[in-house]
């Protein structure tokens, strides 16, 4: 016997109002003989049902009389005919060999296959569904048969798309696979699906129906999106170093798809101390520095940002932060019960935002073995739970958002650090002199590289005259500071010795390159520096300066052009073996010199040249005074956001005249000392400075005096009227003075003891001829 499938018609009396070829096939009985008679004629055995119905909606076993009185063993299958009521009008049943262990096999594995199966016909209608599908879809299995897929499911986007794969199926007989993420009416929440339609063809090769297979994969769809949150957070966290930024990243990256609202509060002294202390056991008050929400706004938040709030031991924060492992805690919980009904005393107005919260996570920020803080992320509207999978997402994320704020910490510490050291070190108020008038500004740099070695100067000179200085060294934070400390010391030392420019660094060299050498005389870590050392004299109105490989300074005459200074650039500092050229010209009084650091002109986005015309356009412009010139330069040239520290110094010349110096020049004869003496009362009367003159006169006495015992002609003596009244004495001899103790019957030796004792100050330097001894007197102010 053939094993072919048989149909027939019953209406609702249980009368054969139809019978298919295979029917005949099957049980011997045309459909003359059949059609008209009750069913249960045909049957050999009463059936397990009552004798009113047929089996509707499942499978079952039935035997039947053959035509030459044999009996039928049959797998029966009944399908309701709907009519206009909704009742059943009839049954479609189609019958097969019970025997055929392949069918039964196979209908037994369809049924309870562990995927959602379901057989449309070609017009989307349900034939078959399995039992996953019903539970799936929370209705049973004779509620679907013969009803249309859009009848049983809601007028949504994702269900219109699954009719339209049905239908491209039936129409094209080609099978479909796509991925969705969509809800089903009986589970909660929305699940991601694995669909695969195929066609079913009868043997003439005709589609007939469209199967489906359903896989549930969310459990690789939350593994792969926590997957792609690890990686996305390699390149979304940490991108500044700045401590709140990196909480709000990390903030960004989980809302909203990870949780409706999440918060990061950490301890106190991350961003305020040095050293961490040790976490209470009891209470403890972190400081919100971020938080975000899927409604605008976060009214969910109970605290502000930058406000503390103390949490309670058994609240899930304290127990992560103790702990030092992710918290999972739920509705059902009595201290997450607990904590929000807290959260609601305190703040009123989110409790409607609240409201419905049913699952957190709380995960403790650590780094290098450092508790920094913690971070809670809270589901509301999302319907699933955290569950233990999340706990290992939860802490590899943490870490990674512990070590970027750990890091943003320790760049803020060294910053800080670094920037206290300069501010020590650069000069807070410039001491008061008579030669310019200066204005300055030194900014930091606010990139990741960190502060700078940038520096600036004025330094008072014997004679009137002034230094300015203006240096960078290579590198930044807190060893370059402490490089840029040494160095400026070194300076003010050199300068002390009233070296000319080129002269200073030279020495200044020599420095850098001991620094840069190990005791036992090896190469350690590179280290330079680049300087410009100027000279300016308000007598002479001449400035002499040296470059060290810095940047040539800009000068504005009165008449309003500007230009840069030519120089003779020398090596920057360190290099050794090459020279130092000094520059001199002659300014105006009235003239600007402009001092910077390279940060203000080298940008890698902006051609040198250029940048240096538009500091001297800059320059020109017309202000009442320097600090305003500062500021205007600065907003003119200064990139938005410089990549390096930068110093400007503006020094603004003066000139002493003729009535303020007086010139003698002095012959080698001992006798004509007391000529001198008298020249000078005679010069300080007319300057109305008579009470100097005893001083002034016994200190002109011993310094001409030593100048013509010792020295060598030419011999001259300058007296300078200004804030201080100042003896200068040069002689052709290249040999300093120096004081030492006369003895008791010694006849000489005391003058410049004397000297030291009744002046402010006193000192030589070296002359291109010679040499200058000077002494300083304190005047009172005019």
């Amino acid at each position: 016997m053939e094993h072919v499938a048989a149909v027939a018609v019953v209406d609702a009396r249980g009368v054969v109002t139809a019978w298919s070829e295979g029917a005949r096939s099957l049980t011997g009985h045309t459909a003359d003989q059949v059609v008209g008679r009750a069913a249960r004629e045909l049957l050999a055995e009463d059936p397990p049902v009552g004798p009113a119905s047929l089996p509707t909606g499942t499978t079952g076993t039935a035997v039947l009389r053959h035509r030459d009185g044999s009996t039928v063993a049959l797998r029966l299958t009944a399908c309701p005919v709907l009519g206009t009521r909704g009742t059943p009008d009839g049954y479609v049943v189609t019958a097969e060999p019970a025997g055929d262990a392949r069918h039964l096999l196979a209908g037994q594995a369809f049924q309870q296959a562990s995927m959602s199966m379901s057989i449309f016909d070609v017009r989307q209608r349900y034939l078959r569904v399995n039992d996953v599908a019903c539970q799936v879809l929370g209705v049973p299995e004779e509620d679907l048969y013969g009803r249309s897929l859009l009848d049983t499911v809601a007028d949504a986007e994702h269900d219109r798309g699954f009719a339209n794969h049905l239908r491209q199926v039936a129409e094209t007989g080609r099978p479909v696979r796509y991925e969705s993420f969509t809800g089903a009416p009986a589970l909660n929440g929305e699940h991601a699906w694995t669909v695969e339609m195929w066609p079913v063809r009868d043997a003439g090769g005709e589609v007939t129906a469209v199967a489906l297979a359903a896989l549930d994969s969310s459990d690789q769809y939350w593994a792969q999106r926590r997957l792609g949150l690890l990686n996305q957070a390699s390149a979304v966290i940490g991108t500044t170093l700045d401590v709140v930024r990196t909480a709000e990243e990390m903030v960004e990256l989980l809302v909203p798809k990870y949780a409706d609202f999440v918060s990061v509060d950490l301890l106190d002294w991350v961003l305020w101390a040095d050293e961490p202390p040790r976490v209470p056991d009891d209470e403890i008050v972190l400081r919100r520095v971020a938080h975000g929400s899927v409604n605008e706004g976060t009214p969910e938040a109970a605290v502000h940002l930058g406000e503390t709030d103390l949490y309670p031991p058994s609240c899930p924060p304290v127990r992560a932060l103790r702990e030092g492992r992710a918290i999972l805690s739920c509705a059902d919980d009595p201290d997450f019960a607990r904590w929000f009904a807290e959260r609601d005393a305190r703040a009123p107005a989110g409790r409607a935002f609240r409201k419905g919260v049913h699952s957190l996570i709380a995960v403790p920020l650590r780094a290098r073995g450092v508790t920094l803080g913690v971070a809670v992320a809270v589901r509301i509207a999302h319907p699933d739970d955290y569950a233990a999978e999340d706990v290992v997402f939860a802490e590899e994320l943490a870490g990674r958002a512990a070590l970027c704020i750990d890091n943003a910490r320790r760049f803020a510490r060294e910053r800080a650090t670094a920037l206290a050291l300069q501010h020590s070190l650069l000069p807070r108020g410039l001491p008061g002199q008579a030669a310019v008038d200066v204005a300055h500004r030194y900014l930091p740099s606010g990139s990741v590289a960190g502060i700078g070695g940038d520096w600036f100067d004025v330094i008072p000179l014997s004679g009137c005259r002034v230094a300015l200085v203006v240096g960078d060294v290579v590198g930044h934070g807190i060893a370059s500071s402490a490089t840029m400390g040494r160095l400026c010391m070194a300076v003010r030392t050199l300068a002390d010795v009233d070296l000319p420019p080129d002269e200073l660094l030279t020495h200044l060299d020599d420095l850098v390159a001991h620094l840069a050498t190990d005791d036992s005389g090896g190469e350690v870590a590179e280290l330079g520096a680049t300087c410009l050392y100027a000279v300016y004299d308000p007598v002479t109105r001449r400035l002499a300066l040296a470059s060290a490989g810095h940047p040539a300074p800009a000068v504005v005459l009165p008449d309003g052009t500007a230009r840069l200074i030519e120089t003779s650039p020398g090596p920057p500092l360190g290099v050794g073996g090459l020279p130092f050229e000094a520059t001199e010209l002659q300014l105006p009084e009235g003239a600007v010199v402009a001092l910077y650091t390279d940060g203000l002109v080298e940008d890698r986005h902006r051609d040198i040249d250029s940048v240096t015309t538009e500091l001297c356009h800059a320059l020109t412009a017309r202000t009442d005074t320097l600090d305003g010139l500062c500021d205007s330069v600065l907003k003119a040239v200064l990139p938005e956001e410089p990549g390096d520290d930068v110093a400007l110094l503006l020094a603004r010349t003066r000139a002493l005249g003729a009535d303020q110096v007086a010139t003698w020049a002095i012959s080698s004869d001992p006798e004509r000392v007391a000529a001198v003496r008298q020249a000078v009362t005679e010069q300080l009367s007319d300057w109305g400075l008579e009470e100097t003159a005893f001083v002034t006169e016994l200190v002109v006495s011993e310094l001409v005096t030593n100048a013509i015992r010792y020295g060598h002609p030419p011999i001259q003596l300058r007296l300078i009227r200004d804030r201080a009244l100042i003896c200068e004495v040069s002689d052709g001899s290249s040999t300093s003075p120096h004081l030492r103790r006369a003895h008791a019957f010694d006849e000489g030796g005391r003058g410049l003891l004397l000297v030291a004792q009744l002046t402010q100050r006193w000192g030589s330097r070296q002359t291109g001829s010679g040499k200058i001894i000077w002494a300083e007197q304190s005047l009172p102010p005019r």
